[in-house]
């Protein structure tokens, strides 16, 4: 007997989940309540209204499932790369260049941080493993207890603050960075962990970090949908599931945000993600000279609203003509105030702060405000923990869980999920 799949929330983790669902020979139906399908993938007249690229590589190594996804799609040969432009820091007043060798903002045994940060020298071999096997902790803890202050506050926080909008003394090392965190289980120092992780990562990458798609990401979303169309899966917009009674099917993937998939599924109450709120603020300018990086990032505590500005007209070949393209970031976890402010207000906020870091800009041709409610999820420590009792539970359920709330933000993370989610299904029924 042919099984039924009804996927609850159609963003790229639960397209992936359809399309592994359908491949698999199950009838797919996609349930979207909003008119919108891919999520956070969603290009608007040229600029990336939400995310922005993917990584290439899978943390094993081989390439990512984004990469695998868009290859399937049609769309791997339009695939294109940063220009290698490196990212910056706002410090003191001053733009830097973000130092090397470091993981998420944490310094491994060669990064030199002259004129960035002080290195506290707490990190030594105290005779056993940073973490004991099985432990988790927050990101800034672990740091702060290693490295000291200095380090978390201009160097960690402003990087995971880009990544997740979040502060490390609130994300979880295993949930943000696992494959560091399996070696703090290790190592006995901080600094041998992001070592041996760098190493790792160089080893496994053999080409560029970061890609997107000519066009757009959401090419990649259109291409996925007319895939899914092919094979002959029913996909609906604006179609708002309140209880999950209303779905008849022998499965459902759940793959949407952490608040909608509680009201659904109660028992999901275990794993309570917060989530943090973003505004972009993308300007088109005439021709200016910016300085030659990707973007940068700004520390808390430097004066300024927004938190990062990405130049895409730099960072992208394929985006280069006749104007400059910046993309200015607003919003932290637990401090939502910027982002209470209207459009206009908030792009004026982006425009004064890129004046003072940039110098003297024209006034733009083009300015967009995107706004990202509750966009990014906060994985506490433990979160992975949680989520895996919760999954344990629900193993004699037809329900799989699929998405950013479970299994870490990012498309290939997205991708991965959504097809784990469909094949943990196709599993419990011997297909």
């Amino acid at each position: 007997m042919r099984r039924s799949v009804v996927v609850v929330g159609g963003g790229i983790a639960g397209l992936s989940a359809a399309l592994e669902a359908a491949q698999a020979g199950a009838r797919v139906t996609v349930l979207e309540g909003s008119r919108w399908l891919g999520g956070k993938l969603r290009t608007v007249d040229g600029r990336e209204a939400g995310a922005e690229n993917f990584l290439m590589r899978a943390p094993a190594g081989g390439p990512s499932a984004a990469v695998v996804l868009a290859q399937e799609v049609g769309l791997g040969a339009d695939i294109v790369h940063p220009t290698g432009f490196g990212a910056g820091l706002y410090l003191d007043g001053a733009l830097k260049a973000l130092p090397g060798g470091t993981m998420l903002g944490i310094p491994g045994p060669d990064t030199d941080l002259g004129g960035i940060a002080q290195r506290a020298g707490h990190d030594v071999d105290q005779g056993k493993p940073v973490l004991a096997q099985g432990e988790d902790a927050a990101v800034g803890e672990v740091v702060r207890e290693r490295m000291g202050d200095d380090v978390v506050a201009k160097l960690v926080d402003p990087l995971l603050g880009g990544v997740y909008a979040g502060r490390a003394d609130g994300l979880s090392v295993a949930a943000t960075m696992p494959g560091l965190h399996r070696l703090l289980q290790t190592e006995n120092t901080l600094s041998a962990a992001v070592g041996r992780a760098i190493s790792a990562s160089k080893a496994h990458s053999g080409g560029p970090v970061f890609g997107t798609v000519v066009g757009g990401l959401s090419r990649l979303v259109e291409a996925l949908v007319n895939r899914l169309v092919e094979l002959g899966v029913t996909v609906k917009t604006e179609a708002v599931v309140r209880d999950l009674s209303e779905v008849d099917a022998d499965g459902v993937v759940l793959a949407v945000p952490g608040g909608k998939a509680r009201r659904l599924l109660p028992e999901l109450g275990a794993v309570e993600v917060d989530y943090a709120s973003v505004g972009l603020v993308t300007l088109r300018f005439p021709k200016v000279s910016l300085p030659e990086l990707s973007g940068f990032l700004v520390p808390e505590n430097e004066g300024l609203q927004i938190k990062a500005a990405t130049f895409f007209t730099s960072k992208w070949e394929h985006l280069r003509g006749g104007s400059v393209l910046i993309r200015a970031s607003l919003g932290r976890a637990q401090s939502p105030e910027v982002l209470q402010r209207g459009d206009d207000d908030l792009a004026r906020t982006a425009r004064t702060d890129l004046r003072q870091v940039l110098g003297d800009l024209p006034e733009p041709v083009q300015v967009s405000v995107d706004r990202w409610g509750g966009g990014l999820p906060q994985y506490a420590p433990g979160h992975l923990a949680r989520v895996a009792a919760v999954r344990a539970s629900l193993e004699d359920s037809p329900i799989a869980l699929a998405g950013a709330a479970y299994d870490g933000i990012g498309i290939p993370a997205c991708v991965s999920s959504g097809r784990a989610a469909a094949q943990t299904l196709m599993r419990k029924w011997g297909l």
